[in-house]
């Protein structure tokens, strides 16, 4: 095999800036482009433009679009409107062939429960915007505070949000009543993240005497046009009446979106945005529906079936010889062979899948398991690729510190008491040692219990984690007194990280307590009781762009500056002072399964702090291109800093990981992790979690940046057989924009691969570029909000409840509890959905060829003329009252049982393949219709002796019986649901034989002549297809068959 890959340029898709999406909210509020807006507080009357109602609408119709808007959807395929078109041809005298009912019944029950379920759904809908839109606020007036319902806020008003109550618009956070200038606030509906976020008021509005007086102030806003990033916000709040006037920026910290839950506090806020131009709005995407493969296969069977429709009609119309007028013979054939496309196939496979979906809710040994997408559980019994997130998802997303590193000397647990006597003695030393800076003598190298002590302080100041008090007691006096005395009982701490929480709380373990914080403080407790308080100069968040947070302290006591900052070590590599061992440990902390921070520090003089301060406050001023602006400023400061130390906090494996990731491989799936980690984390966590294997080997694709490298990287690779592959995102990034077709078909046939520093529209787009090149079934497994693109594009999105939220369970098909629950939500349901909806289709399929081939036969024996074998009642009771009950309970039927199939995963492999449901089967299933259904009409002619009507009654009674019998044969696990459908369906057409004299002869029925008759016919149609089936059995059983005895 040659190593060389030929060069194919690979042509690249546009993508298109998230700001151009938002323009469809621009035609949804009037078809006008979005603008900045300048917002008068208290004054809506002074509004520049028209804004949206405050309105929540998630309704797809209004009362008037209901029922067109349903029907169009239904006509809008083929098969539904040809049902509408036979049965509208009834009013044709020329075309009809029996009672209207015949023709109008099914496709009215088929139409009703369409209906029914949209006018619930939409029902539901309605009530719970409702709910929304009259919930009640209090609203800041010329006149007082006054009440107003959400669908009544306008933009510009003055809205008073109290402690739980959901922000009922976009706002400027303008005061709060929290004594620390702050407030936190619940995400949870909006971004997915459980984790409190804190949000600052305005500064000049927050230093009024009280909430009215906001009135009395000539102010206003300055805010960004509309758009779909809830994570930024650029503006400017400005106040004219003050002298000089008062200029302040406003961002992302100063905001309050709407379906966000005030926490702390009570929230004054003025209204910038309403409507559909509210951020959570905006961001509501309503997914594409899902169409299951299973589906798609069931539509390519009905177009098979309706050209034989078609030709069967041509057949008999040519045997005419095309007499007189034969355009009015072939529709009439049309309508009597109709039945060939049965109308009841897609209400039955559509109730199927609700009962699918109520057996996934009532297992309890998946308890909690939730399915969104009802349309699609066969899905999940054909998935041959898993892509899964590792943190939350392979892991518990619970962080426990493990290791500080110091270059010289590392701390593991079990040598953490070394770490708290070196704190301890920092702090117990005379006070003129211990406040006496360490910069003040460069020279000398520092002892390793000042740099513990440094390392330590610096962890426990740098972050965003803010201690909160619980009252234990019924009275409020208990939450202030436990946060003014710091009690540790009733202090819990609040991030936007589990990260950010463990540093802080190892920090505690080791003596130095984060005791108290607020926007503009921080309190650290010492190991002997001490209080340090630390006045918070500036604060630099985390963002995924930077990879890093840092923060500006002034110790009170020394009245010393320090700007210290944490992050990645990807970054913080060329921000820290030149050393030999930081990348070397880093990897060595990584290959451990750690994720690992680097903390750095630069102490700054009052003068360096000021000049900063200057020009970031001017670089937040500004409208245009802030972000730039104050990212310029900040890297000012990130130049030479000294590295102190880097931390080591592991996130443990959830529960039954390595046993689900081992069912998963012996059913034949192919597990890929998608992380956002860094290499050496990734590969340790897939080793540990046995997604690869210990005996098997691993290519880690080296880092490349060009056409060249990725040549000769994929040369390299190809060379290596039956190992898995580790590639980081932007080496995967190069591969696919050269060589995508080569790079995939390699990496197919990997037994695993782990994507590491993955972005998440890379996730999404991996799934896709397996979808085109295998055309094989992927199910998405993730927690957190990244997740949601890749989650949503997959065949199957799994979204677990975690610690990241609930984003990715809401855009989720099936929502889980536990990523071990996803081996029994395949292996046993999604197995048994397919199977069962194979077997229900075919049955279905196979019900309406056996009455078709009949009339086939009837007519053929009378000169090819289009008259009906059976009208009226009887056609409609044939599908609905008498065979409907046991042919549906094949949703309950099973060919193992369930801890059979989770014992034996190698069962799942065969239905990949899709043989339950293919041509051959379906073949099979055609062939038997024809053999029963002429062995029924042909018997029933020759055994009657006067009247027809008798061959009407000997036929229709050993097609019920055939039906029922056929069921029987099928079934592989009987249930008491079962043996009652078929009594039930038999006793219903014994008692109804008295009522359909107008088609059969009642005193015929009761003589032994039918009896015999019907019985002959019966058996020749079913009994040379039980012994086929024995005889299968006996010599060329089925996988399965041999763990069911």
């Amino acid at each position: 095999m040659s190593d060389s890959i030929p060069l194919q340029p690979v042509r690249l898709k546009k993508i298109h800036d998230s700001k151009q999406r938002s323009g469809c909210c621009g035609w949804c509020c009037g078809g006008r482009d979005f603008k900045p807006r300048t917002v008068w507080l208290g004054h809506p009357e002074k509004r520049e433009h028209k804004y949206p109602r405050n309105v929540i609408n998630n309704q797809k119709y209004n009362f008037f679009t209901f029922l067109p808007g349903v029907l169009f959807n239904q006509f809008k395929y083929f098969f539904n409107l040809y049902f509408l078109l036979l049965a509208c041809s009834q009013f044709v005298p020329d075309l009809r062939l029996g009672a209207l009912y015949t023709y109008w019944a099914p496709l009215g029950f088929v139409l009703a429960v369409t209906v029914i379920r949209e006018a619930v759904e939409e029902i539901r809908c309605y009530v719970r915007d409702k709910e929304v839109n009259s919930q009640i606020y209090s609203k800041l007036t010329v006149r007082g505070t006054v009440v107003v319902k959400s669908s009544n806020i306008q933009v510009g008003d003055l809205i008073i949000v109290d402690k739980n109550q959901r922000v009922p618009a976009d706002m400027i956070f303008l005061r709060t009543s929290d004594k620390s200038g702050s407030c936190f606030i619940r995400t949870d509906q909006l971004d997915g993240e459980t984790d409190w976020k804190m949000r600052l008021p305005v500064g000049c509005t927050q230093r009024l005497p009280i909430a009215a007086d906001l009135l009395q102030t000539r102010s206003y806003v300055y805010a960004e046009e509309p758009n779909l990033d809830i994570h930024s916000f650029i503006g400017t709040f400005t106040r004219e009446d003050s002298d000089p006037p008062i200029n302040e920026s406003l961002s992302i910290e100063n905001t309050l979106w709407a379906s966000t839950v005030i926490a702390s506090g009570t929230a004054v806020g003025v209204v910038i945005y309403t409507g559909k131009e509210m951020r959570s709005v905006m961001n509501t995407s309503h997914p594409k529906n899902k169409m299951g493969l299973f589906d798609l296969e069931v539509n390519c069977l009905m177009k098979i079936l309706f050209v034989a429709l078609v030709v069967l009609s041509l057949v008999m119309i040519s045997l005419q010889h095309f007499r007189g007028r034969w355009y009015l013979h072939l529709f009439r054939f049309f309508l009597l062979f109709s039945q060939i496309v049965p109308i009841s196939l897609r209400v039955n496979l559509d109730m199927g899948k609700m009962v699918y979906s109520l057996m996934i809710r009532k297992d309890s040994k998946i308890p909690g398991t939730l399915v969104r997408a009802s349309t699609i559980p066969e899905q999940l019994g054909r998935i041959s690729y898993v892509l899964t997130d590792k943190t939350g998802t392979l892991t518990k997303n619970e962080m426990q510190f493990r290791r500080l590193h110091l270059g010289t000397v590392s701390y593991g647990m079990d040598s953490m008491d070394e770490v708290e006597s070196h704190v301890f003695s920092a702090y117990t030393q005379t006070p003129a040692l211990q406040d006496k800076p360490p910069s003040t003598a460069p020279k000398i190298r520092k002892t390793v219990s000042v740099r513990v002590h440094e390392a330590v302080k610096a962890i426990a100041l740098c972050h965003n984690v803010t201690p909160v008090y619980e009252s234990h007691g019924p009275d409020s006096t208990d939450r202030a007194e436990a946060e003014q005395n710091y009690e540790d009982a009733c202090r819990i701490y609040q991030a936007a990280s589990p990260d950010e929480v463990s540093l802080v709380q190892w920090t505690e373990c080791v003596g130095l307590t984060l005791v108290g914080r607020d926007q503009s403080s921080m309190q650290l407790r010492t190991p002997g009781g001490h209080i340090l308080n630390f006045s918070i100069l500036q604060v630099f968040p985390f963002t995924y762009e930077s990879k890093r947070m840092g923060i500006i302290v002034k110790d009170e006591s020394t009245g010393e500056i320090t700007f210290y900052m944490k992050g990645a070590d990807v970054v913080m590599m060329g921000i820290v002072q030149y050393n030999d061992w930081l990348e070397e440990e880093c990897g060595n902390m990584a290959r451990e399964g750690l994720r690992v921070l680097v903390v750095a520090k630069k102490s700054l003089t009052e003068e360096q702090y000021q000049d900063f301060e200057t020009r970031y406050n001017q670089a937040k001023l500004s409208v245009h291109d802030r972000s730039l602006k104050v990212a310029t400023v900040i890297e000012s400061l990130e130049m030479e800093m000294e590295l102190l130390c880097l931390t080591g906090v592991e996130d443990q494996l959830q529960v039954d990981v390595r046993p689900t990731l081992e069912l998963l491989r012996n059913a034949g799936i192919k597990v890929w992790m998608l992380t956002g980690d860094k290499l050496e984390t990734a590969t340790c966590t897939a080793k540990n979690a046995h997604l690869v294997t210990r005996n098997q080997d691993i290519h880690i694709f080296r880092t490349i940046t060009n056409r060249g490298e990725a040549h000769l990287e994929l040369n390299a690779f190809r060379r290596k057989h039956d190992c898995a592959l580790i590639i980081s995102g932007d080496s995967l990034e190069v591969c696919l924009k050269f060589y995508e077709y080569e790079f995939m078909e390699l990496a197919c046939q990997c037994p695993a691969v782990v994507c590491c520093r993955c972005a998440p529209t890379q996730k999404a787009q991996i799934i896709r570029l397996l979808q085109q090149r295998t055309r094989k079934l992927t199910c998405a497994v993730g927690d957190g909000g990244n997740d949601v693109s890749m989650i949503q594009a997959a065949d199957c999105g799994v979204g677990i409840e975690g610690k990241e939220g609930k984003q990715a369970s809401l855009a989720s098909d099936f929502s889980i509890t536990q990523f071990k629950h996803l081996g029994r939500l395949l292996m046993v349901h999604g197995r048994n959905s397919y199977k069962r909806s194979a077997a229900l289709s075919q049955f279905v399929i196979h019900r309406s060829l056996c009455i078709s081939t009949m009339q086939a036969v009837f007519s053929s024996v009378f000169y090819f003329a289009s008259i009906p074998l059976y009208q009226g009642f009887l056609v409609i009771g044939y599908s609905t009252i008498y065979t409907m009950f046991p042919v549906f309970s094949l949703v309950l039927d099973k060919d193992v049982k369930s801890e059979v199939a989770m014992l034996y995963p190698e069962l799942y492999k065969d239905l990949t393949k899709g043989r339950p449901l293919c041509f051959k089967t379906f073949l099979i299933w055609v062939l038997i219709s024809i053999y029963q259904g002429g062995i029924i009409m042909y018997g029933a002619l020759l055994l009657f002796d006067s009247e027809f009507v008798h061959a009407v009654a000997i036929s229709f009674t050993s097609l019920i019986l055939t039906e029922l019998l056929m069921v029987a044969l099928t079934i592989q696990t009987w249930h008491w649901l079962m043996i009652v459908a078929e009594l039930l369906s038999l006793s219903c057409y014994i008692a109804s034989l008295v009522f359909l004299h107008e088609f059969i002869d009642v005193y015929f029925i009761i003589t032994l002549s039918f009896l015999w008759k019907v019985t002959v016919i019966t058996l020749v149609s079913c009994l040379p297809l039980y012994v086929l089936k024995y005889l299968r059995r006996r010599f060329s059983p089925p996988s399965y068959s041999k763990l069911t005895s």
